[in-house]
């Protein structure tokens, strides 16, 4: 089994959800005893948050760049960066360290190209639904047609993100609000609606949608799993 570098904390509520996703799935198919090897560290969002609000990516690519190179010394074959945001420096990161990205995207394409779904619309953070880093990854190397909501939907998805699902707060009032905005979506031509932040399933569920949802977090934790144990 090869040994998982975790990149968390971003924030600790969805990266609580990776450890429990990939532990529970590699028990599921060795054996009740077994767990994954798991080299691990949790930044501080709110340090994090901050420097993304405030444009200075460059500071935020050094503290995940260090930490991803204390990973690599920890033993991991490979890092899973747990948050999609964080993805926009994957390329800074990766360059800065010997061992590959797993990346969240890659994994997403590779989900939805399994249900034969081909325009997929993304709920996530207002860098991720805006900037190029994920879309064109998702449009450019996979072919996929990507859509994003309203710009006054961005600005909810956005802060309910930031506001009540990185503090672990679960509002029925917000879960509506995302079903109407996917349900928008879908009326608009999405196949399927990906949960692009890793926080987003807490408030969405597969169930809650006539079209497939794909949740990052679950995805990007099961291909973990599947890198890990394929040898």
């Amino acid at each position: 089994m090869k040994t998982i570098g975790l990149l968390g904390g971003m924030s600790w509520e969805s990266t609580a959800e990776y450890y429990r996703l990939i532990n529970q799935t590699v028990r599921d198919r060795l054996g009740p005893l077994h767990s994954a090897r798991i080299a691990m560290i949790s930044l501080d969002f709110s340090e994090i948050e901050e420097l993304q609000h405030a444009g200075k990516w460059d500071e935020a690519g050094q503290i995940l760049g260090d930490a991803a190179q204390a990973i690599e010394r920890a033993g991991a074959d490979f890092l899973v960066i747990c948050t999609n945001t964080m993805h926009k420096l994957a390329d800074d990161i990766q360059a800065r360290i010997g061992i590959p990205i797993l990346h969240v995207a890659d994994t997403l394409a590779a989900a939805v190209r399994t249900l034969g779904v081909h325009e997929v619309a993304l709920l996530a953070t207002r860098f991720t639904m805006e900037e190029p880093f994920y879309r064109e990854r998702l449009e450019t190397a996979h072919g996929m047609t990507v859509l994003v909501p309203a710009e006054t939907d961005r600005t909810i998805i956005h802060q309910v993100i930031f506001d009540e699902l990185c503090a672990g707060r679960i509002e029925e009032s917000s879960r509506a609000e995302f079903l109407r905005i996917a349900n928008t979506l879908a009326g608009q031509g999405a196949e399927g609606i990906a949960l692009a932040c890793t926080e987003i399933g807490f408030l969405i569920k597969p169930g809650d949608l006539h079209i497939p949802v794909f949740d990052t977090a679950h995805i990007h934790a099961v291909a973990a799993v599947d890198l890990a144990l394929a040898d």
